[in-house]
């Protein structure tokens, strides 16, 4: 009787496709299938290959969301801006209300931006921007409210708690250079203005803030297990950096400073050997350039002792790539 496969192999037949004998045998196959089917229903069915999936249609790019953040950073800017011009313009003329008022509108400003963006869950990246350069403003405003050295140091303690809140709930880059700079604000600060006796010198004083940096750098270096871990231990290189350069400034403190700036650049490199990041060999090859010609300088006080140092330290580290390239030929085998 007619069936579908009858009707299918007649066209084929019609078109040229088969030739009648050929189609008289996929028609008995197919009878000799269909009866063994009905007379034992339990036998596996013929597997039918499964359809490969269709392509999907590439996604639609928005560029809405580029636009918004954009448009965000530019407000942003444009009000820092603003507040600039008007304190630059006219700081010696404003009263110690208008100060104040002036700061902490900016700061509120940008915080609650920052919050509402945040709340929404949107613009992630321009959340944690915008409530970066407001934790910096709500500091400098507490500075001006209260003024003086207890001002310094009260504006860095809110800056920094502003900071901590944002850094725990947002998970910005923006965020942790913040962090560095306030912190960096705030070893400066301790530095002059608690822990430096009145008939002390900057020369001697220098190896606190050199000590404080050290801690800094302990500081991104968690930061770095919990938030942007490139960002966080570039930054905890920098940190290491701005020891060496305290430790150069402080009296017979060469010795620290090519201490700490080896240390803080190996770090960095070994990370570099295990997560691939650039951001790391440029750090820390940029900390190696500086600080090793400058603190043998200082030391012998002559260019050919600071070539010998050199020529030592390329050989230390050249000794370092072949035993390292060694262990991983053999590792690989």
């Amino acid at each position: 009787m007619p069936s579908r496969l009858d009707d299918e192999l007649s066209r084929l037949v019609s078109a040229g496709v088969l030739r009648p004998y050929q189609a008289d045998a996929l028609r008995d196959a197919a009878d000799a299938e269909v009866t063994a089917a009905l007379a034992d229903p339990g036998r596996a069915r013929p597997e039918v290959p499964a359809q490969p999936p269709k392509p999907k249609a590439p996604p639609v790019v928005s560029h809405a969301g580029a636009l918004i953040e954009v448009l965000g950073y530019i407000g942003g800017a444009l009000l820092l801006g603003a507040v600039a011009l008007l304190t630059i313009a006219n700081w010696g003329e404003m009263g110690h209300a208008a100060r104040v008022t002036t700061g902490t509108s900016a700061a509120i400003v940008l915080l609650g931006a920052a919050a509402i963006l945040a709340l929404l869950r949107r613009q992630d990246q321009l959340s944690s921007a915008l409530a970066a350069l407001g934790c910096c403003v709500a500091g400098f405003a507490t500075y001006v409210a209260i003024e003086g050295e207890t001002g310094r140091v009260v504006g860095v303690a809110v800056a920094l708690a502003l900071v901590a809140i944002g850094v725990w709930w947002l998970a910005g880059s923006s965020l942790l250079v913040a962090t560095f700079g306030i912190l960096a604000v705030g070893v400066l600060v301790l530095t002059a203005d608690v822990l430096t006796p009145d008939n002390g010198t900057a020369t001697n004083t220098a190896g606190i803030a050199g000590t404080g940096f050290i801690l800094v750098a302990f500081v991104m270096a968690l930061l770095g297990l919990v938030r942007d871990q490139v960002t966080a231990w570039s930054l905890a290189g920098a940190a290491m950096f701005s020891s060496s350069i305290c430790w150069l400034v402080q009296e017979r403190g060469e010795i620290m400073a090519l201490a700490v700036g080896t240390a803080g650049p190996a770090a960095l490199l070994v990370a570099y050997g295990r997560r691939h990041a650039s951001a790391y060999a440029v750090v820390g090859c940029a900390i190696l350039l500086v600080i090793w010609p400058t603190a043998l300088y200082q030391l012998t006080d002559n260019v050919a002792g600071v070539a010998i140092g050199l020529v030592v330290a390329s050989a230390a580290l050249l000794f370092a790539v072949l035993l390292l390239s060694r262990r991983r030929s053999n590792a690989n085998q």
